[in-house]
C-alpha cells in the first residue's frame, strides 16, 4: 500500500547482540620498537633467576656453551648458534627441567694478540719493547671490550642466560683451572717435548693447530731439480748408466724454498723407474711419469726440438736402496757436501711429479718420519719469521720463504740452482690448495721446532694418589679407564667415548671419529705472550718434566690469585720450595687456546662457581667445523683427565650461506648482518628464520627468504590475535567437559594432542625446524583455514552480547580455544620469545612471564582420524567447486551455495556447517548452485526458515529469546 510504513526502517539492528572479537593486540608487530622494552623488563626483573628459583630441585638438563671468540661484533653464524642454544634451553625448561645457561667467551690467543699488535704497528711501536705484563693487560682490556659488546648483542637476540656471571677463559679462576688440567696430563705421563714439523705461521711467528688453518687455492712455482747420482750399489742398470756419463735423479716440488734443507730422496720400492738418455745427461724418473716430465723439460728448453732421447734402461724401485746423490749446491761444502741417501717410502706415488720426492725433515711430516727412521735429524735452518738463519751456507739471512718472489723462477733459489746446472724446469703456474692462517690469511709452512705435545698413542700411566683423590670420575663403579695395566691410550679412550656419545646428526660421530683415528699428537705449545702458560719446570740436566704435586699446587694457587702473570721467574723459588731454581728451566711457551676451551667443562661444570651446573653436560652444540675444534679438544682433554667425554650428546649445525648458496665474505659483499636485521625486522623474525631452516646442513638467508619468514610470522601473529579476540572476557566457569563437546571440538583436541606428541619428539630429537613447521602448519591449516573458519559463525552468533547468554556449542568452542591458546603460546615461547611475552601480557596483564610457564597438559581425546581426513578432503573438493561461481560473481560467498553430493558421510546440517554453505543435498555428483533461501538478518546464513531477507533464523530467535 502507498501509505504503508517503510518496512526497512522497522527492521531491528542486531549488531549489538553479536559478539565481535576485540583485543588490544595489534596486527602490526613493530618488533624493532617493542622488543627492547620487553628485554629491559626481563633484565630489570632478572627473569633468568626467576626461572632458576621456579625450576629449583627439578631434573637438570645441562647445555655447556662453547665459547665464541671475544673479537668483533656478532655475525650471522653467532646469531644462529646462540638461537639454537637458546631453543634447547627454553624447550627443556618448558618441559619442566632445570636448564641453566652460562654463556662464555674464549679470551686468550693469537687473534686478540694480533689485533693489539696491529694497534702498535699503527703507532709505529714494537710490541717486543713493551713489558710483557703491560702487553697482556692491553690484550685483557681488548677482550673485555668485545665480551661486553657481544653480550649486549646476544641479549638483544632474546637469549636467556646468566649474563651477569658469564665464564671467561681469562678469569683468574679459569686460568688456574686450565693450568691444573695441564698438570694432570703431566702427572699421567702424557706430555713430552719433541721436535716435529708443525703448522707454523711465519707472519704470526707461532705454531698453529689444524683448527686454525683454512685452505685456499694459490698458484705456486713448480720446479724440476736434478740431483746427480754418485753411487747405486744394488742397481745394475744404474751402474751401467753411470759408467756412460752423469745420471740425475729428478725431483719435482712446489716449495722451492725447501731445497736448501734437503737431506735425502724418497722412492717407492714397488714403482717401476726408467732411465732416459738426453743430450744434457741421463735422468731417472718413474716410468709412468716420464711423458709429463719430458713435457716440462721440453717446455723449459732443457733440450732443443731437434735433439732426441732414448730409453737407457729400467729398474725396480727396490734397486735404489743404498744409492746416494749429490745435493745441487754440494760445492758450498759443509751441510751440502754430504751425499743424500735414497730412502724407501710408501707415501711416494706416481700421481704427479717424478716418482722421486726430495726429503726435508724440517718441513714435512712424511719427510720427518722417514728421515728420523734412518737417523737423519732436522737442522732448524728456517727461523720463526720464515728466514734462513744468518749462518746458513746457502741463502743465509734471506727469505721470507712464503714470499712468491723468493720462490719465483727468477728468484734467488731458482737462479742459484740454474747457475749450478741443476734446474731442469721452472714455471709459476701450478694451481693447488694451500694452508693459510685463518687469522692473518697468510700462508703457513711446516716447520720443525721444539714443541710440547700430548701423546695420543702412549699408554697412560696412573695419576698420582693426590690427583686421583681430587679428581671426579664417573665410571659407575667400574674399572678405572685410565689405568697402567689396561694399556689404554688417549686415542683409544677418545674413540670409545665417541662410540658412547649421541651425535645429531649421526654423521657427526663418523666425522669426528675419523679425525681422531688419523690425528697426530696434540701440539700444546705456542710462542706468544697472551695466553695460559705451560707452567711446568724442566730439569736442566735430565730434560725431564718436574712432576711434584706440591709444586703444582703452589703454581695453581698463585695463578688463581694473580692470573697468568704469576708465572714469572721472580716466583720460581717460591714455587720450587726447597729445590734450587738454577737446576730448573721454566717453560715460557703458552698453551694452545684449544686446550683453554677444551678445559671449560672443568671450570664451568665442576668448579662450584655455578652451583646449578653439573658434570658431564647433556649437550654440546656448535658448528660442524668444531669436530676438529672445540668438540675434539674437549673430548681429548676430558678423556685424558677423566677417561670419558664431558658430554653425553653433540648437536652440530651447518653454515649460513647467502641466498644463492655462496659462502659469505666481505670481498663478495654478500654478508648478512644480524644487527641490521634486528633493526629492520626484529629479533623474533631472525629467530623464526634460524629455527625454520634445516640447520644441520648448510642453509641460506637473503631478502626473499626473510620476506617468506616475515609472512610466516604474520600468520602466527594473526592466529594469536584471533585467539585473543575470540577469548575476550572468557571465564573459567564457561568451560565445558569433554563429554559435552561436539565431535568437531573432540577432533580438534585430538589433533592438538597429536601435535603435542610430535612436538615432544621434535624436542627430544633437537629437530627444531620440524618443531617450528609443525606449529606453523597447525596454525595455518588446522586452525585458520579449517577450525576457526567453520566455527566463526558459532563464535559470533551463538551468544547474546547484550545479555551474556551463549549456547553450549559456543562454550565448547571457547573451551577448546583456551586449550589452543595455552598450548600455542607456550610451544611458541622458545621460538618467538618477545611476541609470546606480548601475547601473554595482553591476555594476562598482571601475570608472571610466559617464560615461567611449563609445557601444557593436553587431554588425549580419541577421534576417528580416517573419517575426519575424508571429510576434510571432501571439504577441499567442495571449496574448489564453489570458487568458480565466486569468481564469476554468481554468488558472493559460500553461504549462498547449495552443494549436491553423491554420498553423504554426515548429516546434512553437519555438512552444511563444515562447508560453510546454505545447504547440502544428495545427487549424482558434486555440484554447486545458488540458493533460493533468504538471508538471516543477524547471522547472514541463507536458510529455508527465513521467510524474507532480514528476518531471523530459528537459531538466532532462540539465542535472543533465551
Amino acid at each position: 500500500m502507498a501509505d504503508s510504513p517503510d518496512t526497512t526502517e522497522l527492521k531491528r539492528d542486531y549488531r549489538p547482540t553479536v559478539f565481535l572479537p576485540k583485543t588490544d593486540f595489534p596486527m602490526k608487530a613493530g618488533l624493532p620498537q617493542k622488543e627492547p622494552a620487553i628485554l629491559a623488563r626481563w633484565l630489570e626483573g632478572d627473569i633468568y633467576q626467576q626461572v632458576r628459583v621456579n625450576r629449583a630441585d627439578r631434573e637438570k638438563f645441562i647445555l655447556h656453551d662453547g665459547p665464541p671468540y671475544a673479537n668483533g661484533d656478532m655475525h650471522i653464524g653467532h646469531a644462529l648458534n646462540h638461537i639454537l642454544k637458546d631453543m634447547v634451553v627454553r624447550t627443556q625448561t618448558l618441559l619442566g627441567k632445570d636448564a641453566p645457561y652460562v654463556p662464555g667467551w674464549d679470551c686468550h690467543g693469537l687473534p686478540i694478540e694480533w689485533k693489539v699488535e696491529e694497534q702498535y704497528r699503527k703507532k709505529k711501536l714494537n710490541k717486543d719493547e713493551v713489558p710483557v705484563k703491560e702487553f697482556r693487560a692491553e690484550c685483557r682490556a681488548y677482550a673485555q671490550h668485545w665480551v661486553d659488546t657481544q653480550r649486549g648483542q646476544l641479549k638483544r637476540l632474546g637469549i636467556g642466560g646468566d649474563w651477569d656471571n658469564p665464564y671467561l677463559t681469562m678469569d683468574f679462576q679459569a686460568e688456574a683451572t686450565i693450568v691444573s688440567e695441564l698438570m694432570k696430563f703431566a702427572e699421567s705421563g702424557q706430555i713430552y717435548r719433541g721436535a716435529k714439523p708443525v703448522m707454523w705461521s711465519p707472519v704470526e711467528k707461532t705454531a698453529l693447530a689444524e683448527a686454525e688453518i683454512e685452505y685456499e687455492d694459490i698458484t705456486s712455482t713448480q720446479i724440476d731439480v736434478a740431483f746427480e747420482i754418485v753411487e747405486a750399489p744394488n742397481s745394475p742398470a744404474l751402474q751401467t748408466a753411470l759408467g756412460q756419463g752423469p745420471v740425475f735423479a729428478v725431483i719435482w716440488t712446489t716449495t722451492p724454498w725447501t731445497i736448501p734443507v734437503n737431506q735425502g730422496i724418497a722412492f717407492n720400492p714397488d714403482v717401476e723407474y726408467e732411465l732416459w738418455r738426453y743430450p744434457g745427461g741421463t735422468i731417472l724418473v718413474a716410468g709412468d711419469l716420464h711423458k709429463s716430465v719430458d713435457k716440462r723439460l721440453h717446455d723449459a728448453g732443457w733440450y732443443p726440438d731437434s735433439d732426441t732421447y732414448d730409453l737407457a734402461g729400467n729398474l725396480k724401485g727396490s734397486e735404489l736402496a743404498g744409492a746416494s746423490a749429490k745435493h745441487p749446491m754440494h760445492h758450498l761444502g759443509g751441510f751440502f757436501a754430504k751425499p743424500r741417501p735414497f730412502l724407501p717410502g710408501d707415501f711416494v706415488t706416481t700421481d704427479q711429479g717424478t716418482g722421486l720426492v726430495h726429503m726435508a725433515p724440517d718441513h714435512g711430516e712424511d719427510d720427518f718420519e722417514l728421515c728420523k727412521a734412518n737417523g737423519i735429524d732436522p737442522v732448524f735452518a728456517v727461523d720463526a719469521a720464515g728466514f734462513y738463519r744468518p749462518d746458513w751456507l746457502w741463502l743465509g739471512g734471506q727469505g721470507s720463504v712464503i714470499n712468491n718472489k723468493f720462490n719465483a723462477p727468477d728468484g734467488p733459489i731458482c737462479s742459484d740452482l740454474r747457475e749450478a746446472g741443476a734446474l731442469l724446469a721452472a714455471s709459476a703456474d701450478f694451481l693447488h690448495s694451500y694452508p693459510h692462517s685463518w687469522r692473518s690469511k697468510a700462508k703457513v709452512i711446516y716447520r720443525c721446532t721444539p714443541q710440547w705435545f700430548v701423546a695420543i698413542d702412549r699408554p697412560l700411566s696412573q695419576f698420582s694418589p693426590e690427583t686421583r683423590a681430587e679428581q671426579r670420575w664417573d665410571n659407575e663403579g667400574g674399572a678405572d679407564p685410565i689405568d697402567e695395566d689396561t694399556g689404554a691410550t688417549l686415542r683409544q679412550l677418545a674413540l670409545n667415548a665417541i662410540a658412547n656419545t649421541r651425535f645429531v646428526p649421526e654423521k657427526g660421530g663418523n666425522r669426528i671419529g675419523s679425525m681422531v683415528e688419523q690425528r697426530p699428537d696434540w701440539v700444546l705449545s705456542r710462542q706468544r705472550a697472551w695466553g695460559v702458560p705451560i707452567a711446568l719446570f724442566v730439569d736442566r740436566k735430565t730434560g725431564q718434566l718436574l712432576v711434584d704435586h706440591e709444586v703444582n699446587h703452589r703454581i695453581v694457587a698463585a695463578i688463581r690469585e694473580q692470573g697468568v702473570d704469576a708465572w714469572d721467574a721472580e716466583n720460581a723459588a717460591a714455587f720450587l720450595g726447597n729445590r734450587n731454581p738454577d737446576d730448573y728451566e721454566m717453560v715460557t711457551d703458552i698453551l694452545d687456546v684449544w686446550f683453554d676451551s677444551g678445559s671449560t667443562h672443568a671450570f664451568v661444570l665442576e668448579s662450584g662457581r655455578w652451583p646449578e651446573q653439573r658434570w658431564p653436560a647433556d649437550l654440546y652444540l656448535e658448528g660442524s667445523d668444531q669436530h676438529r675444534g672445540w668438540f675434539q679438544s674437549s673430548l681429548l682433554e676430558s678423556c685424558g683427565t677423566r677417561g670419558r667425554a664431558p658430554f653425553n650428546a653433540v648437536l652440530t649445525h651447518g653454515f649460513t650461506m647467502d641466498a644463492k648458496g655462496l659462502k659469505m665474505s666481505k670481498s663478495l659483499g654478500n654478508t648478512v648482518n644480524p644487527l641490521d636485521l634486528m633493526k629492520e625486522h626484529g629479533a623474533d623474525i631472525l629467530r623464526l628464520w634460524a629455527l625454520s631452516v634445516d640447520f644441520t646442513e648448510d642453509h641460506r638467508i637473503g631478502k626473499e627468504i626473510l620476506a617468506g619468514v616475515a609472512d610466516q610470522y604474520r600468520k602466527l601473529r594473526n592466529t594469536f590475535r584471533y585467539l585473543l579476540g575470540a577469548l575476550a572476557d572468557f571465564r573459567e566457569e564457561e568451560k565445558v567437559g569433554i563429554e559435552a563437546m561436539p565431535e568437531l571440538e573432540l577432533y580438534m583436541l585430538h589433533l592438538t594432542a597429536e601435535l603435542d606428541k610430535k612436538l615432544r619428539q621434535a624436542v627430544n630429537d633437537f629437530d627444531f625446524n620440524s618443531y617450528t613447521r609443525l606449529l606453523s602448519d597447525f596454525a595455518n591449516n588446522d586452525l585458520s583455514a579449517f577450525y576457526f573458519d567453520i566455527r566463526k559463525d558459532v563464535l559470533y552468533c551463538e551468544v547474546n552480547a547484550e545479555t551474556g547468554f551463549q549456547t553450549e556449542k559456543r562454550r565448547a568452542y571457547r573451551t577448546v580455544l583456551d586449550e589452543l591458546f595455552q598450548g600455542l603460546v607456550r610451544w611458541l615461547a622458545p621460538v618467538l620469545v618477545f611476541t609470546t611475552e606480548e601475547v601473554w601480557g595482553t591476555r594476562y596483564p598482571d601475570a608472571e612471564s610466559v617464560h615461567l610457564q611449563e609445557w601444557p597438559e593436553i587431554p588425549d581425546v580419541p577421534a576417528d582420524d580416517g573419517r575426519w581426513s575424508a571429510l576434510r578432503e571432501l571439504r577441499t573438493q567442495v571449496t574448489e567447486a564453489i570458487e568458480p561461481l565466486r569468481r564469476e560473481k554468481v554468488i558472493g560467498s559460500s553461504l549462498q551455495a547449495v552443494v549436491t553430493l553423491p554420498e553423504l558421510p554426515a548429516s546434512l546440517e553437519e555438512l552444511a556447517e563444515l562447508f560453510i554453505v546454505s545447504s547440502v543435498k544428495a545427487g549424482d555428483s558434486i555440484r554447486v548452485d545458488e540458493t533460493d533461501n533468504n538471508k538471516c538478518g543477524r547471522c547472514w546464513r541463507y536458510l529455508p526458515e527465513v521467510t524474507e531477507d532480514g528476518e531471523l533464523c530459528a537459531r538466532c530467535e532462540d539465542v535472543l529469546n533465551a
